[in-house]
């Protein structure tokens, strides 16, 4: 991967005044269905990836779940642990690469869904999109994304850099997951603005929004309708859910109440909708003041 400014000759920038972290057309990720989720922090993305990670394994897809978050707590509910990052174990050899086996950094979670941390550089330091092109890497050197029909990349909270969206340049779709309030409707209006930017040049493009912890989806819909983007899927505010962090383990682990199992179907059926290919969403984000008086009451 290479850092380039708008005016390098590999490739356009993303959007005006971007310096974007470039895809080596090399390490692009081939045969394999691949989503990315993103969203405001604290909103859920990692408990929607993990329980889709485990819906696509139960409809009998080999799953590669790929946590992009220094605090490597993504895949903890399918491993039901913390599990070293790609960075913590390439600092074990001085960051090279040829003496890392698979076994090192991925470990296979729950009803065999494959589970990778990325990690990241150190508070202040480095760049989320090499620590995402060297994961990609790796798992491409040894040969595993070959056997691989599902990747998912569960990346951290708003996209505020090139680096944070780098998942994007892998990606066939990218889901956001917001709850039916104005900070996750806010976040959401800008992650859909950085999806658009990164379809100028790679294929990603914006499949629609998860609605999660909520009762209701009436600001999320109206958003959606104003912007022309659909809603892919609902998890209202379930207890269930919850517990089944602290617990650590997937929705599909939590027993058969009905709101349990109703919650099942739902991320079964999201992981069906999405196999079978969701057309893309062609939204127009607001700008940031639009956005602002758009939501709420009078």
């Amino acid at each position: 991967m290479n850092l380039h400014s708008p005016k390098s000759s590999f490739s356009p920038p993303d959007g005006e005044g971007s310096v974007q972290v470039q895809l080596d057309p090399s390490d692009a990720i081939k045969g394999a269905k691949v989503f990315a989720v993103y969203g405001k922090g604290g909103i859920g993305k990692s408990t929607t990836s993990s329980n889709l990670s485990a819906a696509f394994s139960k409809l009998g897809h080999r799953v590669l779940q790929i946590g992009c978050d220094p605090k490597h707590d993504s895949t903890f509910t399918l491993t039901k642990k913390l599990m070293p990052t790609v960075i913590d174990v390439l600092e074990t050899v001085e960051f090279h690469a040829e003496e890392l086996r698979p076994e090192d950094y991925m470990f296979e979670g729950y009803n065999g869904v494959m589970c990778v941390e990325a990690g990241g550089p150190p508070a202040g330091t480095g760049c989320g999109g090499y620590v995402v092109g060297q994961t990609v890497k790796l798992l491409k050197q040894h040969h595993l994304l070959e056997e691989t029909d599902v990747v998912i990349f569960d990346v951290l909270g708003d996209v505020v850099c090139g680096g944070f969206a780098a998942p994007l340049q892998h990606a066939e779709r990218a889901i956001v997951v917001a709850a039916n309030d104005f900070d996750s409707i806010f976040a959401m209006n800008r992650i859909v603005a950085a999806i658009g930017a990164k379809s100028k040049n790679y294929d990603v493009r914006l499949a629609g929004v998860v609605a999660n912890r909520s009762r209701e989806t009436d600001e999320i819909d109206r958003f959606c309708d104003q912007i022309g983007m659909q809603r892919l899927a609902h998890f209202r505010d379930v207890d269930a859910i919850r517990r089944s962090r602290l617990k650590k383990c997937t929705l599909f682990e939590m027993g058969d109440d009905p709101e349990v199992i109703q919650a099942q179907n739902e991320y079964l059926r999201l992981a069906q909708m999405l196999w079978d290919g969701v057309e893309p969403s062609l939204a127009q984000p607001m700008k940031d003041r639009d956005i602002f008086d758009f939501l709420g009451f009078e």
